[in-house]
């Protein structure tokens, strides 16, 4: 027995280990293409705000995140301009982007930048993974205290689940809302830490680096001010098929380039 509990220890040691190696090689690939989300104002003191996090895609002029991530509004009296973050600390840099396609309904967002391409991210294919899965996100979590300074979160999918749509109060519960209630769409419930700022990181393989999903929220145990002192340790992704139906509805190609 002692034999036995023995070489199942090592056996799992092993795995273990080869799953960080493969993660560590993993990242460094697609670090260069996880970049921040924000909103560029040149007329004010502090000129940069950093709203969520994204990853580049296609022929390195797109970026992905969520809907929720854009700004409701910016203000063309203070000159504010969608912007991209690229780097890390004090290397960062800023590049101004449009929007180009949006889904409310998924919390998906297509942003093309100005400029030259940046090193783009592979879109997995579109049959869901397996519950179990070994998988990684990078982001920049609680990023507009902490800085643009990419951090990797790594889990597993915990469940293919219907989405759910969280409301503070009753009275906020829409139409559109009761629709997708009736008929919710499937996400990925994930066994991985997320926090406020890794809205829209890219949720990939750790193999491959494929993007298999977007994270867009964490289940809050109390309140919002608890999300990171109490984490729940739940967290919430899009999966890319979403992703991939957006992008052909509105002809962007998304193969990446490199």
């Amino acid at each position: 027995m002692r034999y036995g509990s023995l070489l199942t220890f090592v056996i799992l040691s092993l795995f273990t280990n080869s799953v960080i190696a493969e993660l560590a090689d993993t990242v460094a690939k697609v670090k260069p293409s996880i970049v921040g989300i924000g909103v560029h104002t040149p007329t004010a003191r502090q000129k940069n705000s950093l709203n969520g996090s994204g990853f580049v895609i296609g022929n390195g002029q797109y970026v992905v995140t969520n809907h929720h991530v854009l700004p409701k509004e910016l203000d063309d009296n203070l000159l504010q301009k969608m912007a991209i973050f690229t780097g890390s600390g004090k290397t960062a840099k800023v590049r101004t982007a449009e929007i180009v396609a949006s889904s409310q309904l998924h919390d998906l967002a297509v942003l093309k930048i100005n400029g030259s391409p940046l090193p783009a991210m592979k879109l997995a294919e579109d049959a869901f993974r397996r519950e179990g899965s070994y998988v990684a996100f990078s982001g920049f979590p609680i990023g507009a205290v902490l800085g643009l300074y990419p951090v990797t979160h790594r889990g597993i999918i915990a469940s293919i689940t219907p989405t759910i749509i969280p409301v503070d109060d009753v009275s906020k519960i829409s139409i559109k809302m009761l629709k997708m209630l009736r008929n919710p769409y499937l996400v990925y419930q994930l066994d991985a830490t997320a926090y406020p700022g890794n809205s829209g990181s890219a949720l990939y393989d750790i193999e491959s680096g494929a993007v298999i999903g977007i994270i867009n929220k964490v289940f809050v145990q109390e309140t919002k001010e608890a999300v990171i002192s109490k984490p729940s340790g739940i967290t919430y992704a899009i999966p890319v098929k979403y992703l991939s139906q957006l992008l052909k509805k509105h002809k962007i190609d998304y193969l990446a380039k490199n």
